[in-house]
């Protein structure tokens, strides 16, 4: 796998940073060359625009875009470039992320984003569902995820629900 980023994983402000963390998180555990930026929908709208349009030829293969709120980011992406946009909602505002869901969500025809769930989980799953897509053409990545994956059900098998019930409960 080359060095250059292949995952541009972007939010609208630094705010977003903390949700989408988790998917630089997950982008770092597999190895995937990434970059990170800011990238806002309302006040860079030319930055967004250079951003997708110079996207395939920099190697980008897949873009996380994360935005709470009214959520333009990324299908403004979307629309710019063929390279896929990943949307994860950030709960920006006092509706907890249902607007940025649906914002994201509700893409017209002929312009899709890949909207994935509110929050860390959805920025998570959102790096692990781009290198699905990157390890359909690199081995290596496929044998990474798959022992990602393991590692995650091995987890599960060792917890001792016994032993987690001791802990949480008063003495």
């Amino acid at each position: 796998m080359s060095d250059k980023p292949l995952v541009g994983v972007v939010m609208g402000s630094k705010s977003d940073c903390a949700v989408l963390s988790a998917a630089v998180d997950i982008l770092r555990a597999l190895d995937i060359p990434h970059e990170a930026k800011i990238v806002s929908a309302h006040r860079t709208p030319d930055r967004l625009f250079q951003y997708a349009e110079t996207a395939r030829q920099r190697g980008l293969r897949v873009i996380i875009a994360g935005a709470g709120g009214a959520a333009h980011l990324p299908g403004m992406l979307a629309s710019k470039t063929l390279v896929p946009v990943l949307g994860v909602p950030v709960a920006a505002t006092q509706l907890n992320g249902m607007d940025a869901l649906l914002s994201i969500v509700q893409m017209p025809k002929g312009v899709p984003v890949g909207t994935l769930a509110i929050g860390k989980a959805g920025a998570a799953n959102a790096a692990l569902l781009a290198a699905e897509i990157l390890a359909t053409t690199d081995a290596a990545l496929y044998e990474r995820l798959a022992e990602w994956r393991a590692a995650r059900t091995q987890e599960v098998l060792e917890q001792n629900i016994d032993q987690i019930l001791d802990q949480e409960l008063p003495g």
